[in-house]
This record gives structure tokens, C-alpha cells and sequence, in this order.
């Protein structure tokens, strides 16, 4: 879906505060409330703006360690059910398939790296994996970084 510099408007006026209401959108922005509204609803049909929910920080939490593990899965399962698999270990956020000399690429959080090792054990547990390489985030620089794409798909400068 293409999107105009109001639709763009719009997301960060949401993105910097998710909690205002839509007519206070339409006074900030200066269009009418049902603009608004119906710009947000076609946004939501159209997947662009893809949930509403809190955001939640792992480290707040006390998984003040990231990682991303490189995994080579066992051909004979599939990607979908070493997926299945690794989805009922809670600690992994994100897993991707990916292309190089792994199949998948997993974000994964933990309380510590001792906490690191039995999340790493637990996923060579699931007899999924046969081979896994992880790194551990030093420093995040930034996250979850998505008005500067949103901006450049309405045509507005960064």
C-alpha cells in the first residue's frame, strides 16, 4: 500500500503517543475526525499499522541479555516444525529463515549468560537443531526503528 505525507503524519503522531485519542489527532493534524478515523482503518485493513498493544521491555523484565543464534535445523523436520518446536521456548523473541550458511536466525532474550547457556540447551534439546552459533548484543544502538521507513514510503525527507 502507497501511503501520502498525512498517512505518515498520522504514525508518528500515534508512534510518539499511542494513547491519544483520534480527535485530538484531527486538532494536532488540522483534518476533520473522520479522516483521521478512516485513514487509521484503511492504515489497519491494509497491514501497515499492525497492533495497537503495549509494548513490552524484556530488560524491565530482567532479560537484560540478547542474542542472536545462527541454527542449522535437521532437514528431515522442516522449517515449519523446528519453528513449532522452538516456539514453546519462551526466552526466543524473534526467528527468522534465513539464507547463508544457517536456516534460521533466532533473537533470543535471558536474564544472564548462564541464563544464555540453558536457553542455548533448550533449543538443542528440541532434537531440531544440529548445529547453532550465537552472538551476544553488546550495546543496541537503536530498536524496532520504523518512522524513518515510514517517512521515506510518504516521500518526506529522513
Amino acid at each position: 500500500m502507497e501511503i501520502d505525507q498525512l498517512d505518515a503524519r498520522i504514525i508518528t503522531l500515534f508512534t510518539d503517543d499511542p494513547r491519544m485519542s483520534v480527535l485530538e489527532a484531527s486538532r494536532v493534524l488540522k483534518v476533520a475526525r473522520a479522516t483521521v478515523q478512516s485513514r487509521l482503518e484503511r492504515m489497519q485493513r491494509s497491514g501497515v499499522i499492525a497492533g495497537w498493544g503495549p509494548r513490552v521491555d524484556p530488560v524491565a523484565l530482567g532479560y537484560t541479555v540478547v542474542a542472536y543464534c545462527a541454527l542449522a535445523i535437521r532437514q528431515d523436520k522442516g522449517h515449519d516444525a523446528v519453528a513449532a518446536a522452538l516456539e514453546k521456548i519462551p526466552e526466543i523473541q524473534e526467528i527468522h529463515t534465513v539464507s547463508g550458511e544457517s536456516d534460521l536466525m533466532a533473537r533470543v532474550a535471558a536474564r544472564s549468560n548462564s541464563d544464555l547457556q540453558r536457553v542455548i540447551d533448550s533449543i538443542i534439546a528440541t532434537d531440531t537443531i544440529v548445529r547453532s552459533s550465537t552472538v551476544i548484543v553488546l550495546n543496541t544502538h537503536f530498536d524496532g526503528r520504523t518512522l524513518p521507513l515510514t517517512r521515506a514510503a510518504a516521500g518526506l525527507e529522513p
